[in-house]
């Protein structure tokens, strides 16, 4: 009985240590399997001057690369960073780096070199727009509901004209409906932008809205024709409501995820590459034959002169983009922003 037990126990251990070891072989063989090579990326100044190496998978996105950088300088969030291809020859700028992109996509191996700029202190669109959008709304009232303060030297009249009242309720309707766009409507391509255009966005909407309320709601004022006046507001209207679809165009543009560029079809998009700011445009350019007054009119050339230039950048953009070659689509013969003179 005795040696039977104890050749038990001896074929037990041996049997124990066997399957040890092939426990510890499997291991080893899992852990050279799943070993991932790593390659080294230099991040560069502008200068030239090389700021860090880093160790990345190929694998990685260009997001998952810039917190690297971030823990290597923690001053430099994720949205401050932009990171570029060097320059190729014949080319004027580097290609800028898309985060949701694997860095293998641009085609990097171990000693690439990538250019960072910092973009600066950012914040949100959505808090610039908030801000820029909710000044006019706040200012423009002032100069309407509180002439005894915002004109002290001046008689004010018992009560307002008409014009007045459908000015500044025009007024505060479409900066109501521009707030409430910017939260449900409106989808960025980008997250942030320079804390400085914050500061520059507000000085020119803030002060344009008391540059326009102080004149139209002066005590001194005097109305253009009722009739034409409540015409064009109500043509007016009508163009913010097709600025409104316009926008609401745009929005689905893009299933959620989708970064790529399309080209906005239906309602004036079918005619116009800038549909938004065609009628925001006439919006404006009606709320000045309404009120007829020079600062509107200051108001409504300045913003169509800076809605131009975006226009015309998107538009050869989206030609560009579009060519017609290698089997993406040709982009349509179509007006930039302002038929039939652009």
């Amino acid at each position: 009985v005795y040696k039977d037990y104890d050749a038990c126990f001896s074929f037990s251990q041996t049997l124990h240590k066997l399957l040890a070891a092939q426990l510890i072989s499997s291991d080893q063989d899992n852990t050279c399997t799943c070993s991932v090579a790593t390659m080294k990326l230099d991040i560069v100044a502008r200068s030239g001057r090389t700021l860090t190496t880093l160790d990345v998978n190929p694998d990685s996105t260009v997001a998952e690369l810039k917190k690297k950088f971030h823990i290597f300088s923690r001053k430099y969030y994720p949205a401050r960073q932009r990171l570029t291809l060097p320059v190729k020859p014949g080319e004027k700028r580097g290609t800028v780096l898309d985060d949701s992109k694997r860095l293998s996509d641009y085609g990097l191996t171990d000693g690439s070199k990538l250019e960072f700029k910092d973009l600066g202190p950012q914040i949100g669109y959505s808090t610039v727009f908030f801000w820029e959008y909710f000044g006019p709304l706040v200012v423009y009232p002032l100069f309407f509901f509180l002439p005894k303060y915002l004109y002290p030297h001046l008689k004010t009249p018992a009560q307002h004209h008409l014009v007045q009242k459908l000015a500044v309720g025009y007024w505060c309707l479409h900066y109501s409906k521009r707030i409430i766009e910017t939260f449900t409507v409106h989808r960025f391509g980008h997250a942030t932008m320079p804390i400085f255009n914050l500061f520059k966005n507000c000085a020119y909407y803030w002060g344009y809205a008391a540059f326009v309320s102080y004149f139209v709601n002066h005590p001194l004022y005097t109305p253009p024709n009722e009739k034409i006046s409540m015409a064009c507001l109500g043509l007016a209207l009508v163009a913010q409501l097709g600025n409104l679809k316009s926008h609401l165009i745009l929005a689905n543009l893009r299933a959620p995820g989708e970064k790529d560029y399309k080209i906005p079809r239906g309602g004036l998009f079918n005619f116009v590459t800038c549909a938004n700011y065609t009628f925001e445009i006439w919006g404006w350019l009606l709320f000045s034959l309404a009120v007829q007054s020079v600062p509107a009119y200051a108001f409504m050339i300045t913003g169509a002169l800076q809605m131009t230039q975006w226009a015309i950048a998107k538009h050869n953009r989206l030609r560009k983009t579009f060519d017609g070659k290698d089997g993406r689509p040709k982009y349509p013969r179509r007006w930039i922003i302002f038929p039939p003179f652009l």
